[in-house]
């Protein structure tokens, strides 16, 4: 694996790696439709919990989406024993590197957040991996908090299927477990270490496009 073979010290201090260029969905957007169907907004603050590789890319494209209150880097799917970094980088917790966001269904509803997922958080045909990262770990899946938000995660993967939005099958899972709150030196990872080699090769590239795509959800 990249990032996860990196201790988290090291890591958060900023040496230097030997990024790969692999060209691929980092540096730009798909275009899809939005989804057919929504969670019917409600009252109140409401949460979304998503997995599409290494937290820190996925965390910076939400943090800049109008309506999101907060955005916290973590693990699901797996134990909150193993909910650690370096059990979670070894690949046997069943855990994903995941994202809870917390929106304001008023401002951003749930299915605009499922297209900003699809179309330039995460490439949702890799299996198993994002980008240089490789392993279960990294997987795409979606961790429904409500049964609402379950069905229109389900219906709009089968229209974007249906839709041939991409041009490989889609390949993100309908999961459930509990969403465990990662490290302190996870959170706000990009915002924090804007120079980060892994930062600048893969996750610049992934803000930039989200906001050239959807200027109308940029903070």
């Amino acid at each position: 694996m990249f990032k996860a073979a990196i201790p988290a010290a090291i890591a958060v201090a900023g040496i230097a790696l030997a990024a790969t260029a692999v060209p691929g969905r980092a540096e730009k957007a798909v275009a899809i439709p939005a989804p057919a169907r929504d969670v019917t907004p409600r009252a109140g603050l409401q949460t979304a919990v998503f997995a599409g590789g290494c937290f820190w890319g996925m965390e910076a494209v939400f943090e800049g989406v109008k309506g999101v209150r907060s955005v916290t880097s973590g693990y699901a799917g797996g134990t909150r024993a193993t909910a650690t970094y370096a059990q979670v980088s070894a690949e046997r917790t069943r855990h994903a590197e995941a994202i809870r966001i917390v929106y304001d269904p008023r401002l951003v509803s749930y299915g605009t957040l499922l297209r900003v997922l699809f179309s330039v958080a995460h490439d949702p045909t890799q299996v198993d991996g994002q980008y240089p990262d490789s392993g279960p770990s990294y997987r795409s899946a979606i961790f429904p908090q409500t049964p609402a938000q379950k069905l229109v995660a389900q219906q709009y993967i089968a229209q974007l299927g249906k839709a041939r939005a991409f041009a490989k099958p889609i390949a993100t899972r309908i999961e459930s477990g509990a969403f465990f709150e990662a490290e302190a030196e996870h959170q706000d990872f990009a915002r924090r270490n804007p120079a980060h080699p892994y930062i600048v090769r893969w996750d610049r590239p992934k803000v930039a496009a989200f906001k050239a795509t959807f200027p109308a959800l940029a903070r």
